[in-house]
């Protein structure tokens, strides 16, 4: 089930890299969301074809090293639900305020992160955007805004800002307006990088 390498070195579930220790996997967790029967499966996945160790990476992601078997822990994840798009697997790269809608925020995230995940993955033009590119949703509180996601919105109200590169742009979006938006910088990102 893992594939070649390609250009873009970043790993992910089915392009893994080979590091000191062994080959590195890569799961992308849309907001850094994972089921506790997904997280089970997934440490012993790492137990068994692993180091034994699940790392949690500074963009909410999960990644295994140590890797003896990549076609094992790959068909693992896809068993697990979390490779729902092979060709996209490694572009699903979405951070979001971890305590949206529970604490804090001006709104909750927690649903732009699935319709943003399942638009993405919808989208076969999306699937040409390099594996380190990230979206963010930042409920307000400004916890996301900082890690300069390559596109974002951060939440203002009835209003959010759209960033890029961290930055705010001073374009404003309805708060139903932004995932579109994001989907379309995006589009226009993998048009312009060729």
């Amino acid at each position: 089930m893992t594939r070649a390498r390609d250009d873009d070195a970043c790993p992910g579930a089915l392009q893994v890299h080979r590091a000191a220790d062994g080959l590195l996997a890569r799961l992308r967790l849309p907001g850094g969301m994972i089921g506790a029967g997904q997280l089970e499966a997934l440490a012993h996945t790492a137990a068994e074809y692993g180091n034994g160790t699940l790392e949690l990476t500074a963009r909410g992601n999960l990644q295994l090293r140590g890797v003896r078997d990549a076609d094992a822990v790959a068909d693992a994840a896809a068993a697990a639900g979390l490779l729902p798009s092979p060709s996209h697997e490694r572009v699903r790269n979405i951070v979001a305020s971890p305590l949206s809608g529970r604490v804090g925020g001006l709104a909750d995230v927690r649903p732009w992160v699935g319709e943003l995940d399942s638009a993405i993955q919808a989208d076969a033009v999306l699937a040409g955007l390099p594996g380190r590119f990230m979206f963010g949703l930042d409920d307000g509180t400004g916890d996301i805004s900082g890690l300069r996601a390559d596109v974002g919105a951060h939440v203002l109200g009835e209003r959010a800002a759209l960033l890029l590169a961290g930055q705010d742009t001073g374009v404003r979006r309805q708060l139903d307006e932004v995932v579109p938006a994001l989907l379309a910088v995006a589009r226009r990102f993998v048009e312009v990088r060729g």
